[in-house]
């Protein structure tokens, strides 16, 4: 039955190569991508939903709910469980995979992704977990894009525009934006607006969006209504906007890092991790409610409200319901603690993404940002809801290092075009403020540090997707050190090679015969048994690592000029040797590739 279908699949293959060709192939599956994401995103919207219906039917808004408590640990519990038993595979930080994914594994997804991430995302969510949806998403559009791509067997090039797609469906079909999946696709995962790249992007992005509004009723994410139209006398309290924007996402993104430190200390210890992320989510919770789940209600509070008693909603279930002259305390608090409770829901083994935490914290900061501004009276009275918009784009562009997407995601999401040019400021003062500090993203600092991210520089870029494995030549002729000039001779006749490397018996690196180094001795019979290859061998320029990073490699050879350098094991056991043509001529034929339309 299987060969069956593979035979099937290879006639359509064939008949597919001989009628229609790549490009008009990719557009088409470039819609299949954007509706089956659109798909994944209503599927995973609706388990979210339900869940979350199911589990606060009856809840009362006047006093303390102790199932705030249960609930989320309960949830990252299951989450863990379906990881561990069902998965087996780490499905955590959605986008960073997808960037590793483009840059070391050529853009090639597992099969599961299509569908894990959406389920377990669904259960922490839905039960509580304070995460948001869109990186799992994010996941399971690219891993729909690259998987398509595998069975159609397309190229590598293709294989990341159409993971490119599947990323950009994602974003257009959750947040029905078509124009922030886009720019994100551009921004974040470094795909090359190209004119072979922009239409098929373009296609899955308002394919997702048409098919998510025909799934789902309704418009915008969020309900907004612009307070007045913006003036040049607020401009100065943009500008402090974006910068505290800037800085807000400079503690999220610290504050988060040092946090996965803590867990990942308890990696071999599955319990702990759920212990203690169980206990420091349901504490938060319990402290403040508006912490459970994305936060989407609460942030339409905000962006909705317009006198102290629809403001002070967001108090509800908690312990500071009833006391309006704390509200800005308690939205300071919530700012701080926001970050924790994401880090703690997946620490303890939950599944989720930092884009909906991100955009929560922006509008918390944002109100803060203004009512402390207008208690003050610092300038002129800027609206609260507006700033409520405006700091959710701020933090975004700073937390993923991209203002446009910060900008037009925000735009589309409340239909908040009336204040573009306020949010094209307050995206680029917080973007420029934090690239002070962090030079990439939330989602890019961890391969940065690993020299796997891909990158807008094409030279940069070049050489992440290239791997060291791809230009060792490993058909080498290797001789013991105790082998005589004579047998030396021979063994260099047979080699291809001008250097044959000097390992022992354990197969460790000792050091290298040099062809040209050996003229004025090897044609010298009386020498043969006089000389042996431990005299006679050198030690090269440097050494290379298999892990080293190929914008090492290409600054060893530019920097020693040698012809060839041996490859070496951690433990110093050759793996083989990397020409220098050959290195170069690999270079300039992905140049090519990659440059071609």
């Amino acid at each position: 039955m299987q060969e069956k279908k593979e035979t099937r699949l290879n006639r359509l293959i064939t008949w597919r190569e001989s009628h229609v060709t790549n490009r008009q192939f990719t557009l088409i599956l470039s819609f299949a991508v954007g509706f089956l994401a659109a798909v994944a995103a209503s599927l995973l919207h609706l388990l979210i939903k339900q869940i979350q219906n199911l589990l606060a039917m009856g809840f009362s808004v006047d006093r303390f709910n102790w199932l705030y408590l249960i609930y989320p640990v309960v949830g990252i519990f299951i989450t863990s469980l379906f990881v561990r038993y069902v998965v087996r595979d780490n499905i955590s930080h959605g986008i960073t995979r997808i960037l590793y994914a483009i840059s070391s594994k050529r853009s090639q997804l597992k099969a599961h992704n299509c569908w894990s991430s959406v389920i377990a995302s669904a259960i922490t969510i839905g039960c509580g977990g304070s995460v948001g949806a869109e990186a799992p998403i994010v996941l399971t559009g690219s891993a729909i894009g690259s998987n398509l791509g595998k069975l159609f067997k397309m190229d590598n090039k293709t294989l990341m525009l159409l993971v490119g797609c599947g990323a950009a469906a994602a974003i257009a079909g959750i947040f029905k934006a078509p124009i922030a999946g886009l720019v994100f696709t551009l921004e974040v995962l470094m795909i090359d607006l190209t004119m072979a790249s922009l239409l098929p992007i373009l296609i899955a992005s308002v394919t997702a969006a048409c098919f998510t509004y025909i799934f789902s009723s309704g418009g915008a994410l969020f309900d907004f209504h612009v307070d007045g139209t913006w003036t040049l006398s607020r401009v100065p309290a943009y500008i402090l906007l974006g910068v505290t924007g800037g800085f807000i996402s400079l503690y999220f993104m610290r504050a988060m890092t040092a946090c996965e430190g803590v867990f990942s200390k308890l990696k071999e210890r599955p319990y702990a991790k759920l212990i203690l992320g169980g206990l420091m989510l349901s504490t938060l919770i319990a402290l403040f409610p508006v912490l459970y789940g994305e936060g989407y209600h609460s942030i339409n509070i905000l962006l909705n409200g317009t006198t102290e008693a629809d403001w002070d909603q967001i108090l509800n279930n908690s312990l500071f319901y009833g006391h309006s002259n704390l509200l800005v305390l308690y939205v300071a608090l919530v700012v701080l603690t926001k970050v924790f409770a994401t880090s703690a829901t997946n620490g303890g083994g939950g599944c989720g993404g930092t884009f909906a935490p991100s955009l929560f914290i922006g509008a918390y900061g944002g109100f803060l940002f203004a009512r402390l501004w207008n208690m003050y009276n610092i300038g002129v009275y800027v609206p609260e809801k507006n700033f409520v918009l405006l700091g959710m784009a701020a933090v975004m562009a700073g937390v993923m290092h991209a203002p446009l997407t910060g900008m037009f995601l925000i735009a589309e999401i409340t239909g908040g075009y009336q204040l573009l040019l306020p949010l094209m400021i307050v995206s680029i003062c917080a973007y420029l403020t934090i690239i002070i500090f962090e030079p990439h993203s939330i989602y890019g600092m961890r391969l940065a540090r690993e020299g796997k991210l891909l990158t807008h520089h094409t030279d940069r870029s070049i050489l992440t997707l290239m791997s060291i494995d791809s230009v060792i030549d490993k058909s080498y002729t290797h001789v013991p050190e105790d082998m005589e000039l004579g047998t030396l001779v021979h063994a260099i006749s047979r080699s291809h090679n001008t250097i044959l490397p000097v390992i022992d018996q354990g197969g460790k690196f000792l050091g290298e015969i040099d062809m040209s180094k050996l003229r004025h001795i090897i044609f010298r019979t009386e020498l043969y048994h006089h000389f042996k290859v431990r005299q006679l061998m050198s030690q090269p320029p440097c050494v290379l690592s298999v892990n080293d990073p190929m914008e090492e490699v290409m600054k060893r050879f530019d920097s020693t000029d040698a012809g060839m350098l041996p490859v070496l094991e951690t433990d110093g056991t050759l793996r083989g040797y990397v020409s220098r043509s050959h290195l170069y001529s690999t270079y300039r034929k992905m140049v090519a590739d990659m440059s071609a339309e």
